[in-house]
């Protein structure tokens, strides 16, 4: 076999085992062999029989394997259903994805809760297994063990994964207290235009840290003479800035205070997480945060990351287009209060229920009953703030919601380079939006909603926007080599079709 069908072969034999919940040691057990092997065999490293692929095949309980590379996974979509009954958000992408680079401070084991089986937290776990760090699914596959090595080896990281997400970039603020010098690759994850790495820059360099990107890699050196001497100011109150600020703190010997720190759901998730791990953290939820930092961490810990409001608010989003009575189970309120009060504005008929916590004992959580209703297109624009304003990643949401809404909406999304333009993808579905300029989109509704056959935006939350607009859209539509979803949603089509979609995952032969 030529190198590149081993690669693709490896890959589909990685991913079908991961989403069984095996470890690589669990599926040599199963085969006979060693878990180096099946790591060769999954790098592509290693030629393999056709009589190996079958068992892997039949230990994975995978026909994908079997019959080797299958191309990219389409959705085929029946539209114009209502939904009905009640579905529970899942715990949140981007703490878990935090959780996971912070578990580098940490000595001992971590175990985290209902961790969100997506591709963005597998292309995370292959990374640090690459770099010696132990994790494993426990409970069924519920829950994840960390356990780190006494020492990492980034020489051998699995620079590919790490190239296809952004979190990589959350290393740093960890692995600047592991080694002197140290190199990963640049971040990747969503086309969303150019995001520059300064502000983490700027941030790190209180800790010593100097960063000189050659090659397609971050080369990192650290003087462990330099210590923060004053408060230090982010140039951009962003969520993995204020992590990246967090994790460095976290293990300097002594009182850091982060001034403009986000106070975004994930940010606090990481908060009360690294108070598990004996960091006090001062400032919770506000933009002040002051760190009291511990030289040596060396715990065993279980933490519940919370609910991911991102998700609530495509769940809600979904109802609203499909003019469905819908319950939205465990949501992280807090995280939308500022997006319920404006489709209160527009008209939105919603009940929510008692709060009460979540399983981290610090979120707030209510059931929320969205009914169908007759929508006016707002007064002002919708455009993001930092939190508690409405959040970057719901905006695109606004645009589905406001093409079924009487009028016209302007929507700004000023944070992303070119994310707004794939929001007119919505108007091969029969929606009426206009690109003001590639931050801007005028969206006229209402919209009678046709079908149509399409290529999935590379951005993850347009994407999804596509897909809720299939399924209000009559008629059978197709969205193609939609990977991009898989990064940030768990079974999302199988999870849809339990409250009254009807979605067909499939594959070109």
């Amino acid at each position: 076999m030529t190198d590149d069908y081993l690669s693709r072969i490896g890959k589909l034999i990685r991913d079908a085992r991961q989403h069984r919940g095996w470890t690589q040691s669990q599926l040599a057990e199963a085969l006979g062999t060693s878990q180096s092997a099946v790591n060769r065999i999954e790098r592509g490293n290693q030629n393999i029989s056709l009589e190996m692929i079958a068992r892997i095949g039949e230990a994975l309980d995978s026909e994908i394997v079997s019959l080797g590379y299958a191309g990219p996974m389409h959705l085929r979509v029946v539209g114009g259903r209502r939904l009905s009954g009640a579905i529970d958000v899942k715990t949140s992408k981007n703490a878990c994805v935090a959780l996971l680079c912070a578990t580098l401070l940490n000595a001992g084991r971590t175990t985290l809760r209902r961790v969100a089986r997506i591709e963005e937290v597998y292309r995370i776990l292959e990374v640090l297994g690459s770099i010696g760090v132990r994790t494993r699914w426990i409970n069924d596959g519920a829950d994840l063990e960390i356990v780190p090595p006494a020492e990492l080896n980034l020489e051998t990281m699995d620079t590919e994964a790490a190239r296809r997400t952004r979190s990589v970039i959350m290393f740093l603020g960890p692995l600047l207290h592991r080694m002197n010098h140290f190199r990963i690759p640049y971040a990747g994850g969503c086309d969303l235009g150019t995001r520059t790495v300064q502000p983490h820059m700027t941030a790190l360099r209180h800790f010593g840290l100097e960063v000189t990107a050659t090659d397609g890699m971050y080369h990192s050196a650290v003087d462990r003479s330099v210590a923060p001497t004053r408060a230090i100011v982010l140039t951009e109150r962003g969520d993995t800035v204020t992590e990246n600020a967090l994790l460095a703190a976290a293990r300097h010997d002594g009182v850091t205070v982060i001034r403009n720190a986000s106070s975004n759901y994930m940010v606090q998730d990481l908060c009360f997480f690294l108070e598990e791990l004996g960091v006090k953290v001062e400032g919770v939820g506000t933009t002040t945060l002051t760190v009291h930092g511990v030289a040596h961490i060396d715990r065993d810990v279980d933490y519940s990351p919370s609910e991911d409001p991102v998700e609530a608010m495509s769940l809600l989003a979904a109802a609203v287009i499909t003019e469905s009575e819908l319950t939205i189970r465990r949501v992280p309120v807090e995280f939308l209060e500022i997006e319920l009060a404006v489709l209160e504005e527009m008209g939105l008929d919603h009940e929510r229920g008692r709060e009460y916590a979540a399983d981290n004992g610090r979120t707030r959580l209510v059931d929320l009953t969205v009914r169908p209703s007759k929508l006016q297109a707002p007064i002002d624009k919708i455009h993001p703030m930092p939190f508690p304003g409405i959040n970057i990643d719901n905006v695109p949401f606004f645009a589905a919601i406001a093409a079924v809404a009487q009028g016209s909406t302007l929507i700004h999304d000023w944070v992303y380079d070119n994310r707004a333009i794939y929001l007119t993808e919505l108007n091969r579905l029969g929606a009426h939006v206009k690109l003001l300029d590639p931050h801007r989109v005028l969206v006229e509704g209402p919209t009678r909603w046709r079908s149509a056959e399409m290529m999935c935006p590379p951005a993850l939350r347009p994407a999804v926007v596509v897909l809720l607009a299939m399924m209000a859209a009559p008629g059978t539509s197709v969205l193609r080599n939609v990977y991009v979803i898989n990064r940030g949603y768990e079974d999302l089509a199988e999870r849809l079709n339990s409250i009254g979609a009807q979605i067909e995952t499939f594959r070109d032969i």
